[in-house]
Formats: C-alpha cells, structure tokens, sequence
C-alpha cells in the first residue's frame, strides 16, 4: 500500500529566487535595449546587445528594493506617484553603484556624453524610460513574480499518491489545478 503524502499548500517564490528573476529580467532589457540602441544609432543588424555581469547585482535588487516599496505604497498613493517614486530610486541606485564601480574602475557605463548628466553616472534624457520601465516592471514583472508558488511536497511529481504514473496523468478524482493547487473533479 501506497503511503499517503500530506500536501502543503504552495508558498510564495523564496525572496532570492525573485532576486534570481528580477536579475535576469534586468540583464535581459538592458542586452536588448543596448542592441536597440546601437541598431538606431548605427544601423546595424546584428543587433550586438551588451551588458556588465554587475548588470546582475544591479537590476536584482534594485527591482527587488522596488518590490518592497510596490507593496507598501500599493493602496496608498496612485501609479502614477509610485512610479515616480520607483524612478527616483532608480537614479539613486544607479549612482551609488555607479560611485561604488568606480573605486574599483568597474563601471560599465558613462554618460558623459549626455547633456544632462550628473557625474556621468546618470542622466536627466533616461528619465521617461525610466518611468516607464518602472510602470512595466510593476505591472509585469513584480505583481506576476509574487504569485508564483513554490509547493513543498514530493520532489518527483510521479511518486505522488495523486498521480497515475502509469498513465501520466491525475488519478480518478483529482485534477491538477493553476499555482499548484490540486481540486477534487
């Protein structure tokens, strides 16, 4: 006879593994962005995208810091407002790493070249993207990031008591459900 597994509920995605999430979300926009930018700029079609493995570190938790923030203020001041607020945090992040790469001449970009920049570390011509990254990265990527589950039950989905494995399917009774949650059919 088969022992019965006690299923747990499914809990939140672990804070390092949004970490993980928003790092590569991060590394991934600014590839592409600077393959978008170099295509404009130049025409060119190879689309070379480039980044920093610092790119890593930085995106994760500044989204993550992001996070925090989109959970206090939600319900509290509109969109509008927080995205300002996550833009404000952006620039602040983005030259305290950048100060920080400096001392170890590490940092991966300059915007010296930029009207307004402060220290060629940042520039006042990001803003709007900015905002509008932040606008996406709330709406898409923080609020879809905190309503992954992780469950915590047997590691080979094929050893539960749930689960024909002969047939690879739900035994009869049981149907396998969205975020982990299983339903009586």
């Amino acid at each position: 006879m088969a022992t019965m597994a006690i299923l747990q509920p499914p809990l939140p995605l672990p804070p390092l593994a949004r970490w993980y999430l928003y790092a590569i979300h991060g590394y991934f926009c600014e590839v592409m962005f600077t393959a978008a930018w170099e295509f404009a700029a130049q025409r060119n079609w190879k689309f070379p995208g480039v980044t920093s493995v610092w790119a890593l570190f930085i995106y994760g938790t500044c989204i993550l810091m992001v996070e925090r923030m989109y959970l206090h203020l939600r319900g509290r001041c509109p969109v509008m407002v927080r995205c300002l607020i996550y833009t404000l945090w952006t620039y602040m992040w983005e030259l305290g790493t950048g100060l920080l790469l400096r001392q170890f001449n590490a940092c991966p970009w300059d915007y010296s070249a930029f009207r307004y920049n402060f220290l060629g570390l940042i520039t006042a011509e990001y803003a709007l993207l900015w905002f509008c990254a932040s606008f996406i990265v709330e709406r898409l990527v923080i609020r879809n990031a905190l309503r992954l589950r992780v469950h915590q039950g047997p590691e080979d989905m094929w050893s539960s008591p749930w689960v024909d494995a002969s047939r690879g399917r739900a035994r009869r009774g049981w149907m396998a459900s969205a975020n982990g949650f299983l339903k009586w059919d």
